[in-house]
């Protein structure tokens, strides 16, 4: 309802908009802690890398607004609008920047998904762009149905600019020293039932037991946003190996806990792309995940341990992510158990998991897929010889 409500007051689209010129417009949720607002800065950050003129706009709670200053008028003529805001929300967020965004120019949805198919309202979100870039294959073949032919793959170029940790150290985190860390990361703003926290814990408590050389860390962020969950969930953790890190940490500091830990865990039943996995390899660390969704365009059976699983029926208790016919994965726990006592007994082959992965990585999440997107458009990239 939201949706078509928002769709009959957003500006339309040009059916004809003027051609590309003077760079991109980047908008979406810069400010907040979600996997679309940290596409859009990974973008906006790669553009500058290549010398293509990006203007941010951020569509979130501290957004732009359809009032603000200068706004829409003082971007270039011609100047393709970049919206990393999924389709549902899309019409919404053409309705809070300046009304002059979208007038004359092509307006190109970034979106992430992490079922094989969309949901119906995704519709109405596809007739305010003129093409769809997204991060994974796996996305790609979800929304396809939407724009035929104008689908195009971007993945993040996370390796443009690789992670760099802050100083933080194991003690800051409370970590001992002479334990083999295991690391699980969601974001309860995102779907816990989708980042199944509770079969990384399972697998790590048959695994393990009450090993003291051996610890989980459950970085959970926005806990605050589903406190039953979370009640529900540190009632499972409920373990002398076990840590929660609930602190908000700033980017360099995520990233120090990341290189702090000898393992990463994502036993996911879907991602859209699979950001953490992906800035774990890139640090040169082992990943224990999921074999199936978006993480197989950067991930296989040489850079990274995957886990089996079996396409089970999706359903999510908060609604979002029920889809008609939809499946995803149910990872299977024996396999899971498996390499995390091997990774977790063998540090010479943790080291040359981690090194392969971050050498995959790099040659896989670089920046040529932007690069052509943006000479796609009819824009020349300066520097696109940049690796």
């Amino acid at each position: 309802m939201l949706t078509r409500a928002t769709a009959l007051l957003a500006p339309a689209i040009d059916r004809e908009p003027l051609p590309a010129a003077g760079g991109l417009v980047v908008a979406g949720d810069l400010s907040g802690a979600t996997g679309l607002g940290e596409g859009a800065r990974l973008m906006l950050g790669a553009l500058t890398r290549l010398g293509v003129p990006a203007w941010p706009m951020d569509t979130g709670a501290t957004g732009s607004g359809p009032d603000a200053d200068g706004g829409g008028a003082a971007l270039p003529p011609g100047a393709p609008l970049v919206l990393h805001v999924n389709a549902p929300m899309l019409p919404m967020a053409l309705l809070r920047l300046p009304r002059r965004t979208a007038r004359g120019r092509r307006v190109i949805g970034y979106w992430a998904w992490e079922l094989p198919s969309v949901p119906p309202d995704w519709a109405i979100g596809a007739g305010f762009v003129h093409e769809i870039w997204v991060p994974s294959r796996f996305t790609a073949a979800a929304v396809e149905s939407l724009l035929p032919g104008r689908v195009r793959v971007v993945p993040h170029p996370l390796a443009i600019s690789p992670p760099v940790p802050s100083r933080l150290d194991r003690l800051a985190f409370g970590l001992p020293d002479d334990a083999v860390v295991i690391l699980v990361s969601l974001n309860l703003a995102s779907s816990l039932e989708r980042k199944n926290p509770y079969a990384a814990i399972a697998a790590f408590r048959e695994a393990f037991g009450d090993r003291p050389d051996r610890v989980l860390v459950l970085k959970v962020g926005n806990p605050s946003h589903f406190p039953s969950e979370f009640a529900q969930l540190a009632e499972a953790a409920a373990a002398p190996n076990i840590r929660l890190e609930t602190r908000t940490l700033k980017r360099a500091d995520n990233y120090a806990l990341i290189a702090a830990a000898d393992i990463v865990l994502s036993l996911h039943r879907s991602e859209g792309f699979g950001l953490v996995p992906a800035e774990a390899m890139l640090l040169g660390k082992p990943v224990i995940a999921t074999g199936w969704s978006g993480n197989m365009d950067f991930m296989d059976g040489e850079n990274s341990a995957l886990v089996g699983y079996r396409l089970v029926p999706a359903h999510d208790p908060r609604g979002v992510y029920e889809v008609a016919g939809a499946v995803w994965a149910e990872p299977d726990e024996a396999g899971a158990i498996a390499h995390l006592r091997r990774l977790a007994d063998d540090a010479t082959a943790r080291q040359a998991l981690g090194q392969r992965a971050c050498e995959a990585a790099m040659a896989r999440l670089g920046v040529d897929a932007l690069a052509e997107a943006v000479r796609s458009l009819g824009l020349p990239v300066p520097g696109s010889t940049v690796v």
